[in-house]
């Protein structure tokens, strides 16, 4: 891991969401350094679902040996985060360093996404970053090394980042186009750059959208904890950059990245947004882009390669398997053998075959038959499959991970 300098002594950081997850590991990395950290996140009161709150950071803070300032900051309101940029200038006598942090998920398609879901994401991602920005930027001018860190993609144009969830990829990209702007705009005077993860980290978020077994193919926060330490480090000619994580880690000396894995040795999810699978994530899943033809076939079902694959199914289909799963599949699979199947894991012994389930699906997944058949192979795990546009999920994400010890059974039958 990147060792403290003690660099940020008495700097003032301003993050936003940084009441856990990366905002916070960024928060407590700048406090080992004797900083100051100013917490604008909205948890004020414990949440049911997500750990922590602005005063349980802040406390976290003053611990590792920084000064905390937690403020009560929804980003989409202007009054909130002014009181919060006076108060700390009040308080620590300026800000040299603002995160932009602060983001909203929700990967469905167009059809799919209400506009009250649309309006948070671009209420916190573009609108927020912007406004915290816009607010922060007079007293930035006054730092003597100011920086504004987002934490936002590289704006890959590539459609496959498009196409399953067009509202979130806009409210992202509009971050990096914040840094695009700004870095230009204030060259010279303020560093503005993004920082984005090579792999998946595990946060709360993430652990919402993957379901129960997502961390072990995760990073820890720290990784972009220590990335965004070493952009702080840097002069504010170095600006207008998408930065991934570990790339300037390794040119900071760093080797060992399996300390950042939460289960080192285990594969790894490549993140969102970057077409390129890094080699040295240690896995055998293929997880290349490709563009189909939407080519349908006729093929009867009960012939072919995803025939023959079900019947493998059947032959592992188990009690055991239908107990620690609980969940009903249905595939709409497209290309040469396109067609509808079902794999019940929640009735009975369990059940596998052509056409709808006996019930209602509680997962629906959309993808090309030879992709499926890769799946059940071995060769493409459900998650990456996802993540890289390959795989459609409507339903519990947590539902396609437990389908992957189905999947594990099957290699010997292979």
């Amino acid at each position: 891991m990147l060792q403290n300098t003690g660099k940020l002594a008495g700097y003032t950081i301003f993050i936003t969401g940084a009441s856990r997850g990366i905002g916070k590991a960024i928060a407590l990395k700048a406090a080992r350094d004797g900083a100051n950290v100013v917490i604008a996140a909205k948890t004020a009161d414990p949440h049911p679902k997500l750990p922590g709150t602005i005063y349980t950071a802040a406390a976290e803070i003053e611990a590792a040996g920084g000064k905390a300032l937690p403020c009560i900051v929804d980003v989409r309101d202007e009054k909130q985060i002014n009181d919060a940029v006076e108060q700390a200038v009040e308080k620590f006598g300026g800000i040299d360093i603002l995160v932009n942090n602060a983001s909203a998920i929700n990967l469905t398609g167009t059809l799919e996404t209400p506009m009250k879901k649309i309006d948070l994401m671009l209420g916190i991602n573009l609108r927020g970053t912007y406004l915290t920005s816009k607010l922060c930027i007079p007293h930035l001018l006054k730092s003597k090394n100011p920086h504004i860190l987002n934490l936002s993609p590289p704006l890959n144009l590539n459609p496959i980042w498009f196409k399953n969830h067009t509202a979130y990829t806009m409210a992202k990209y509009g971050m990096s186009m914040c840094v695009l702007g700004m870095a230009e705009e204030f060259k010279g005077s303020i560093a503005v750059n993004a920082l984005w993860p090579k792999t998946a980290i595990q946060t709360a978020a993430m652990d919402m959208l993957g379901g129960s077994g997502i961390d072990k193919q995760c990073r820890k926060v720290e990784i972009v904890a220590d990335a965004a330490y070493a952009i702080f480090k840097q002069p504010t000619s170095f600006t207008g950059q998408f930065v991934i994580d570990e790339d300037i880690l390794r040119k900071e000396g760093i080797r060992d990245f399996d300390v950042y894995a939460v289960e080192p040795g285990h594969p790894l999810l490549p993140d969102f947004f970057l077409d390129q699978q890094p080699e040295d994530l240690h896995t055998s899943a293929d997880v290349s882009v490709t563009f189909k033809s939407g080519k349908t076939s006729t093929d009867s079902a009960s012939t072919g390669p995803v025939s023959d694959m079900f019947n493998i199914i059947r032959g592992v289909l188990s009690p055991d398997i239908v107990k620690t799963t609980q969940g009903v599949y249905r595939f709409d699979l497209s290309g040469d053998h396109a067609g509808v199947w079902y794999i019940d894991l929640k009735n009975d012994a369990g059940s596998a075959g052509s056409g709808e389930p006996p019930v209602k699906a509680d997962v629906i997944m959309t993808l090309d038959s030879s992709d499926f058949i890769k799946m059940f192979e071995g060769k493409l795990k459900p998650t990456m499959a996802f993540m890289s546009g390959k795989l459609k999920i409507k339903g519990d994400m947590g539902l396609a991970i437990k389908l992957e010890k189905m999947m594990a059974m099957m290699k010997s039958k292979l």
